[in-house]
């Protein structure tokens, strides 16, 4: 019914084989993986600085840029501007609040307190400035 397999496999799965690719640990795909929520959670905090320029915006971005420098080990990460295109400030807001909760949740398997607490404070600014305009929509 089955043809069998007649390569060699492409990954070594003998035990005390040495593999020829590099391995990550958990913590660090965690930090990878981190990182990467903040840097787009930083992105679209600096779309609403665009929009709406505030100092709590800017407070949070800059947060953000110290704790994603941190995890990748190196200089802040490089900022955008803002597209200056007219978004619509409500998607931003629930974009934000969803990369705020995914990180929430990565940086709560991580044991990461700080980037917790952060990321609890985004996803509550985030889900505050769409109270407003989903109740008034209702």
């Amino acid at each position: 019914m089955y043809e069998p397999i007649r390569t060699k496999s492409v990954h070594s799965t003998m035990a005390g084989t040495p593999s020829d690719f590099p391995h990550r640990s958990r913590e660090e795909e965690l930090d990878i993986q981190l990182a990467g929520h903040l840097s787009a959670l930083l992105a679209v905090t600096d779309e609403l600085r665009a929009l709406a320029p505030s100092a709590g915006l800017d407070a949070a971005a800059e947060r953000l840029a110290q704790q994603v420098a941190r995890l990748r080990g190196g200089p802040a990460p490089v900022r955008s501007p803002g597209s200056g295109s007219k978004a619509d400030a409500a998607s931003l807001h629930r974009r934000a609040h969803a990369l705020a909760g995914r990180a929430l949740v990565v940086a709560a398997s991580r044991a990461d307190t700080a980037v917790a607490i952060l990321a609890a404070q985004q996803m509550d600014v985030h889900a505050a400035a769409l109270e407003p305009r989903e109740l008034a929509s209702r």
